[in-house]
């Protein structure tokens, strides 16, 4: 069963704005999920009609077998979610927020225990409006948590969050991962999306120009790894012969280290060239295209 399938999803704002053009997505139950696109390319008003908070000019989306729009209150019931720039109530505690939530869905989860969890143990009794901006993100997650959802929607977590908070989230989703919590993840921070997504998809400007895994979009997209050779006695002739090789570009050498921008099947060409122009090689490594660069690849160099 998929978790999240949309098709032919649309939505039109004011006769003119289209948000979305046609979405077909399937995300499997399981699945880290990456949604990914610049501002403005749809993203939360696909999130908002995942929660019924925004109706579709056209097309259908179900989530865990429901139908978004019919079933939504079954969805909100099943679905944790960390929305972006959500505002929590200043005069209740961080353990308030989570009662609420539990009471919401009708579920006896242990508020101590959630907030442990989230890093917020030592806040619990605290209010709310005492939170730093990371301390509140965290109360967000922690509300998200409630129930044991079977899907977890989470736009931009890592917000306000230190490098420990950026942590953190990860390793929650990793474990949310290994309970078979399907997680649709939003995010710009794109080496945390690298680092947890089994997926990722890519909107511009509405429409999905690109579903697979990191890998799968490195081979679509045609990007280039970077390859670090160091090495001995290298002249000019031998950076000349190295640039000359078909796959192989941007070649450059200071200070005992070679690095050229190459396809695959050139990196060992690149060694062997080297070495027959009398240099000699004693380490190299080489670096795929980042999540990164790979996203600007496919948007257009949109962020």
């Amino acid at each position: 069963m998929a978790a999240i399938e949309l098709n032919g999803l649309t939505k039109q704002y004011g006769g003119s704005v289209m948000a979305l053009r046609g979405v077909d997505l399937r995300v499997n139950k399981g699945e880290v999920f990456g949604f990914l696109g610049p501002n403005g390319a749809g993203k939360s008003t696909t999130i908002n009609i995942l929660l019924d908070f925004v109706r579709p000019t056209s097309g259908t989306a179900s989530v865990l077998g429901f139908d978004a729009q019919a079933d939504s209150q079954e969805v909100r019931r099943r679905t944790g979610v960390l929305p972006e720039g959500y505002k929590v109530y200043d005069r209740l505690t961080a353990r308030h927020h989570v009662e609420f939530v539990a009471e919401s869905k009708a579920v006896d989860d242990d508020p101590e225990a959630i907030l442990e969890r989230v890093g917020l143990e030592d806040a619990i009794d605290r209010k709310a409006g005492d939170f730093s901006k990371g301390m509140k993100q965290r109360l967000t997650l922690g509300m998200a948590l409630v129930g044991d959802p079977d899907l977890l929607i989470l736009d931009e977590p890592s917000t306000g969050l230190d490098p420990s908070g950026v942590q953190d989230v990860r390793q929650i989703v990793n474990e949310e991962s290994d309970r078979g919590t399907t997680v649709f993840f939003s995010s710009h921070i794109l080496s945390q999306v690298e680092a947890v997504c089994d997926r990722v998809g890519i909107l511009r400007e509405g429409e999905l120009v690109a579903v697979d895994t990191v890998d799968g979009l490195r081979d679509a997209a045609g990007t280039q790894a970077t390859l670090r050779v160091t090495a001995d006695g290298v002249t000019d002739e031998a950076v000349g012969a190295v640039q000359s090789l078909s796959g192989v570009s941007n070649v450059s050498f200071s200070d005992g280290l070679l690095t050229a921008s190459v396809e695959d099947g050139a990196k060992m060409n690149v060694v062997t060239t080297l070495e027959d122009n009398g240099a000699s090689v004693s380490d190299f490594e080489t670096e795929e295209a980042s999540l990164e660069e790979l996203f600007m690849a496919y948007t257009g160099g949109e962020r």
